[in-house]
């Protein structure tokens, strides 16, 4: 059973090593796309104005990583 691949914000944060505020800054300026990195909480349709985002943490990771790899090239150059 691989088990489920949604994770709520704070422990998505916590297991990436960065704040809450950050992954919403990454979901909000498109960084992390819906349906693949994140998605609506079932549970946030009692509460349409504000629904909570549940995210994928290997596919967050993967592009973290890939960006965090862009920013250091750019750098280095």
């Amino acid at each position: 059973m691989l088990g489920n691949i949604w994770s709520s914000s704070e422990l998505t944060a916590e297991k990436l090593g960065i704040t809450e505020i950050k992954l919403s800054f990454l979901r909000e300026n498109g960084i992390l796309k819906p349906g693949i990195h994140w998605k609506s909480s079932p549970l946030g349709q009692k509460k349409p104005w504000k629904p909570k985002a549940l995210y994928n943490i290997k596919m967050c990771r993967k592009i973290i990583n890939k960006s965090c790899s862009k920013e250091n090239y750019n750098i280095a150059a």
